[in-house]
Parts: structure tokens; sequence; C-alpha cells
């Protein structure tokens, strides 16, 4: 339990203050509105033309920083507040989104490995805990640990699929940032795009966060599956 704790919660106070500092930022940068007045919707739509993509479809959904992109029905979905919204967040989370449209449309190979995974991974995420307090109790009570041994496989494939959405993340954002900066028409002034690298920067912090954190649940449980066995 003292490794659980000396491993887990720094992660855990490092993830709430990412997360605090990204919702801060992007709480910010929601309240200045562009020079050039464009909405996170039109943002979208230009960039999705701007790089040949003409079969994605930019979509409202409900809920604040639902933001994603689907590539099983091709679908750009803005929350409202970035959908209508003319700030700085509004574009920089559209153009983001539009960035994973592209790598989609270019055959970008991260993407395309962390796509084929989500199907295993939402599954094993689904029954892992369940997987985890069985391990355990079995690996405690009777010494057996098969199900435990399941348990880290399963964490090892979600830390993978974690380690492979940075890459993925990052270049998106790339993606969107250097595509601001060259339409003046979206973005009109340095400072306006230096903000929208701050916005994005830290939304990428809460993936590396994450993945990390991944990692160190992975290596408790191993730590207590081949520590067991040693003994």
């Amino acid at each position: 339990m003292e490794a659980y704790l000396i491993l887990i919660i720094p992660m855990l106070l490092i993830s709430m203050f990412v997360q605090w500092k990204f919702r801060n930022k992007f709480a910010k940068y929601a309240e200045i509105q562009l020079s050039s007045g464009i909405s996170g919707k039109e943002v979208a739509e230009k960039m999705l033309r701007d790089n040949g993509v003409y079969d994605v479809s930019v979509i409202s959904v409900e809920g604040q920083l639902t933001d994603h992109y689907n590539p099983a029905d091709k679908t750009v979905n803005l929350s409202t507040d970035v959908y209508h919204g003319r700030s700085i967040a509004a574009a920089a989370v559209a153009a983001h989104e539009c960035g994973h449209a592209v790598q989609h449309a270019t055959a970008y190979r991260w993407l395309q490995l962390r796509s084929t995974m989500v199907p295993v991974v939402s599954i094993s995420s689904n029954l892992l805990q369940w997987v985890l307090i069985i391990g355990v109790l079995l690996i405690g009570f009777t010494g057996n640990p098969v199900v435990l041994a399941i348990g880290v496989l399963g964490l090892a494939l979600i830390t993978i699929f974690s380690f492979i959405t940075l890459p993925v993340e990052f270049d998106a954002s790339n993606r969107a940032l250097n595509w601001l900066k060259n339409n003046y028409g979206i973005m009109q002034t340095q400072q306006e795009n230096a903000h929208a690298k701050d916005a994005l920067w830290w939304a990428a912090m809460t993936y590396v966060v994450a993945a990390l954190g991944a990692l160190a649940n992975l290596l408790y449980y191993a730590a207590m599956l081949f520590g067991r066995n040693r003994d």
C-alpha cells in the first residue's frame, strides 16, 4: 500500500493541477474574442477545405469540452461554446479537432494504430477494475496469480494506448497551430497565436499526465504480481 501511495498520490496531484490549469486557460481564452470575429464552426470548415478534406462534416454537440473527431462517421464534433464561439479558445480547439480529420485523410500512422486499438481498449477498460480486484484477492488468499496477470496485461494495453495517444494529440495541435499561423484571416496578431499555442499545450499536458498515471498504475500491479511470484 505504501508503494501504491508513493506512485499514485503524486500523479493524482499533478493530474489535478494540470486539469485545473487547462480549464483555467480555456476559460481565460474563451473570454478573449478573435479580432477576425470568426466562429469555431467557420474555422473548422475553412481548415478542412484548405487541407483538401471535403467529406468531413462539422457538427455541434452538447456538453463542455466534449470536442472530438469521429473517424467512423467522419464528423468534427464541436461543443456548443466552441461551435458558436468566436474566441481564441474556440478557434484553437476547432483547428485541433480538424487536425485529427487531416490525420485521418492522410493516413497518419499513429492515428491508424490508435483507432485499431480502440475497440479492445474499450472492452478492457470496462472489465479491468473487477479483474484487478478479483486478482488481488485471489493472489492474497490462494496465491493464484493468473487473474492478476490478466489484469496486468490489460493495464499494459491501456498504458501502451495512452502513450500512442501522445503523438496523435501533439501532431494534431502542431497541424492546427501551423495552419492558424499561416492564416492571417483567422488570427490576426502574434498574441492571438501565442494564446492558442498556450491553450493547446495545456490540453496536451492532460494526455501526458494520463499516460504517466497509467504507467504508474501498471508498475504498481506488476510489482505486486512479480513480487508475489518470487515469494
